[in-house]
């Protein structure tokens, strides 16, 4: 009977640690908004790589703007990784896309945090397609960045560009006429 009692409470420990095991990332903290981490990471990374590389032309002819120096090519590979896991933050199952009492600083324009939050909420799977394209984009920048190959980085980069103005055409700023547009025009609603 003992020995019974033992098998019983190891199935009962080994069955709560496998269901913990197997449990999604629900029980870690999200103190960030979906907003925070944009501002805080996307954005700045993002900025940063699509003004790593350039063609400037000005009176003095062309000029070709791309890392060169090992340490370059570092920090753009540090903004690349940083585009390729915030979306794994981004999606987190009960991320709030805003601290409440948050409002659009652009209503005429822009959705309210709680419009955004409702999209994401109706169909949360399109909304992790969305970032996953970020992800893809990012991944493909970073084997540009590794090769040093400033062509490959360049069209990753317009690859990360679409991805992010695919998503804010979506959830951020659908109801901008002159937006819509200029992304049809472009291919980049999907």
């Amino acid at each position: 009977m003992r020995l019974a009692w033992i098998v019983a409470g190891i199935l009962v420990f080994a069955g709560s640690a496998c269901t913990r095991a197997q449990s999604p990332l629900t029980d870690l903290q999200k103190t960030a908004t979906i907003k925070d981490i944009m501002d805080s990471m996307v954005d700045p990374a993002g900025d940063f790589m699509f003004e790593s590389i350039a063609e400037i032309a000005d009176a003095n002819g062309i000029t070709h703007k791309a890392p060169h120096t090992d340490e370059e090519w570092e920090e753009v590979r540090h903004r690349a990784l940083v585009l390729l896991e915030a979306p794994n933050l981004l999606i987190m199952e009960g991320r709030k896309v805003a601290n409440p009492g948050e409002r659009s600083k652009n209503p005429e324009v822009e959705l309210h945090p709680e419009q955004i939050q409702t999209l994401i909420d109706r169909d949360h799977p399109a909304f992790t397609r969305r970032a996953r394209r970020l992800q893809d984009a990012a991944a493909t920048a970073l084997k540009a960045i590794d090769a040093r190959d400033t062509d490959a980085l360049f069209h990753a980069i317009e690859s990360i560009d679409k991805a992010c103005e695919n998503c804010h055409l979506h959830y951020w700023y659908p109801n901008d006429k002159r937006a819509q547009e200029a992304a049809k025009q472009e291919g980049i609603i999907d």
